[in-house]
């Protein structure tokens, strides 16, 4: 992808009395996500669910694997013309907001569903792939991941099925 355009982020805090204060303004350029063609900006993270908002951590710098770990994760994703991602399943539920392009939710059924600048998916703990039809637009989208108890069938949770 050539010049990604940066992701800027505003993130608040208290000081030591107590009082609303930025913690954060910044902003950082997509980088390519290990064994995958897309760019991600990972914007905050949380080691846990319900959130400690006491947590010093500032939550970009924390260690976290794709799809929360207990926590949960807001990221911004970039997907190149022609994009597609492995099918997977996590252990979570999942926000994706398209900001700009378009992109093709795909089932383990085949069934595949168009998404665009607006659009929300709630993705809940389904397999499933992500394709970027563009041959031209970059696809970019807000992802958020919440750890989840995994979905039972006749009372045995599904596995994960990591990229």
């Amino acid at each position: 992808m050539s010049d990604p355009k940066p992701v800027r982020r505003v993130v608040t805090g208290h000081d030591a009395r107590g009082r609303a204060v930025i913690f954060a303004d910044d902003s950082v350029v997509p980088a390519a996500y290990p064994g995958q063609d897309a760019a991600f900006v990972k914007v905050w993270t949380t080691a846990t669910v319900p959130v400690d908002n006491n947590d010093p951590v500032d939550g970009r710098e924390r260690v976290m694997a794709l799809h929360g770990q207990g926590g949960s994760a807001i990221r911004v994703v970039d997907m190149p013309p022609g994009f597609v991602s492995p099918m997977h399943r996590t252990g979570s539920i999942d926000y994706i907001i398209i900001l700009s392009g378009q992109l093709e939710l795909e089932l383990d059924d085949g069934v595949r569903t168009l998404v665009g600048p607006g659009d929300i998916v709630v993705q809940r703990g389904t397999i499933h792939r992500w394709r970027n039809p563009s041959g031209t637009e970059i696809c970019r989208g807000v992802m958020v991941l919440t750890e989840a108890r995994r979905y039972e069938l006749d009372g045995v949770p599904l596995e994960n099925v990591l990229p």
